[in-house]
């Protein structure tokens, strides 16, 4: 009984992810009334105390952040385009309402006090740094909340920032951007918020629509033509290498994507990949949680994109990750750029094939049974030094 409590429990996780990574079809829910709608009620509890936001005054009252269009609406989750001062944005929450998130207990308790007392900080940092551990796996020391925590900024709606704040760390996302910011040209910065909705840089998505999945009219100095894509996508293959080690490496625990698809990234103007999507990310504390499951085949072990192995002798998944960030990147993005592209003009052919077979070999690297090794370094640096090449031989034929 146990055991299959466990399992359960494991899995639920499980299937809401999915729900909310395959929605199928835009929900019809998606519109301008009701979003309109949402953030009027946000500004209504604004205007009431209930909430506050370095956003707040724009949205609310200033009206220099004006609502667009709504981009992705499914089972409570709202993303919406802005004008924040000219400049676009993106609003996110996973919930609608603001009283749909569970409140901070600790600060009814104060309510209901007789208003004298307040929460000592280091009680608040504590329930703090136990929300992040829920929610990325990740033990952190007080002095490693400062991008969550409003040292020194407590005003006289000390109340409304604590709601509006605990409202925000329940949110996986905006918790793992504020974390990295700063830290990271992969991910985008938290640019404020209002309540339970931050805000982000606005950058067009990726889409299987598009040629070279990216949309190529806004990088600056892309050249038209054939040789132009080649080249952009060249680049863009080398900020994606680039992703991988800053994600595997530069942080105390690796960073694993589990749902590789254009259109959780997106491209700046200089061809630098952004990951805009991270709802799917995992530190390894918590990408170990996830795998470690009761099996009874390799088949129970995959997480979306990450996948781990069954041990038939005790019937549980490993906690390791069987595959890699660039092996799935090679699957879901290289071989479509790579694998069956037509031949481009300015590269020569015996390059062009060197790069396919490097792409297939990352994509499918035939580990032994039973490892639990993806796509090695030795592929990482046999790609980088064959996209090198690419450049040199598309810069050399424009001359």
């Amino acid at each position: 009984m146990l055991a299959c409590a466990a399992w359960t429990a494991g899995w639920v996780l499980a299937a809401a992810l999915l729900l909310r990574a395959h929605p199928g079809v835009l929900s019809a829910r998606c519109t301008d009334e009701r979003s309109r709608r949402i953030l009027a009620a946000l500004c209504r509890d604004y205007r009431g105390g209930v909430l506050v936001g370095e956003l707040c005054e724009d949205l609310c009252v200033a009206g220099t952040l004006q609502y667009r269009r709504c981009l992705y609406s499914e089972r409570g989750k709202k993303v919406l385009q802005a004008d924040w001062r000219g400049r676009p944005v993106v609003l996110k929450s996973k919930e609608e309402a603001f009283s749909s998130f569970q409140p901070l207990g600790l600060l009814e308790a104060e309510a209901e006090g007789d208003g004298d007392q307040e929460l000592p900080e280091a009680e608040l940092l504590l329930l703090l740094a136990g929300e992040v551990r829920n929610a990325l796996g990740l033990e952190l020391a007080n002095g490693s909340l400062g991008p969550l925590w409003p040292a020194g900024r407590w005003g006289r709606r000390r109340r409304g920032q604590l709601a509006s704040l605990w409202a925000l760390v329940q949110q996986e996302e905006f918790v793992l951007f504020s974390l990295l910011q700063g830290l990271s040209r992969h991910a985008l910065p938290v640019l404020g918020s209002c309540g339970h909705f931050y805000a982000v840089e606005y950058l067009a998505a990726g889409s299987p629509q598009h040629r070279a999945l990216f949309p190529l009219d806004q990088a600056a100095g892309t050249p038209r033509g054939g040789r132009g894509q080649a080249k952009a996508v060249s680049d863009m293959a080398l900020s994606f290498l680039d992703l991988v080690r800053h994600f595997d490496h530069d942080f105390s625990h690796r960073l694993h994507l589990c749902d590789v698809k254009p259109e959780n990234f997106a491209i700046r103007s200089d061809l630098t990949v952004v990951a805009i999507d991270v709802d799917m990310a995992f530190f390894e504390p918590k990408m170990r949680e996830l795998l470690e499951q009761n099996c009874t085949g390799d088949e129970d072990c995959n997480f979306f994109d990450c996948f781990s192995k069954c041990d038939l002798r005790v019937n549980r998944c490993g906690a390791e990750r069987a595959n890699s960030n660039l092996q799935v990147i090679c699957d879901k993005i290289f071989r479509h750029w790579f694998s069956s592209a037509p031949r481009s003009p300015g590269i020569s052919f015996l390059l062009q094939r060197r790069l396919r077979e490097a792409v297939l070999e990352c994509a499918d690297p035939g580990v032994p049974a039973g490892s639990t090794q993806g796509a090695t370094p030795s592929v990482f640096r046999k790609l980088q030094r064959l996209l090198q090449a690419t450049l040199r031989e598309l810069q050399a034929a424009e001359k």
